[in-house]
């Protein structure tokens, strides 16, 4: 049998926790061996900009970059 890998989520956009910026959304990328998922430095005013955003050509490049940057730090 084959020990099976487990996946990483894929990145997913949420209500931001913060209080101070209560009512936007951020969106999350979890990172291989980090407990809390990396936040984007960006806040959206509605749950389908941020998950617009994600899917764009920028949102996934930054996707890119920050997981890219995870794997270096390893």
């Amino acid at each position: 049998m084959r020990n099976k890998q487990p996946k990483l989520a894929p990145p997913y956009a949420a209500e931001t926790r913060d209080v101070r910026l209560a009512g936007t959304f951020e969106v999350l990328i979890p990172v291989p061996d980090r407990n809390k998922p990396h936040k984007v430095p960006l806040q959206f005013s509605s749950l389908n900009e941020a998950e617009a955003w994600l899917h764009s050509a920028e949102g996934k490049e930054t996707v890119a970059e920050i997981l890219e940057e995870a794997r270096k730090a390893k």
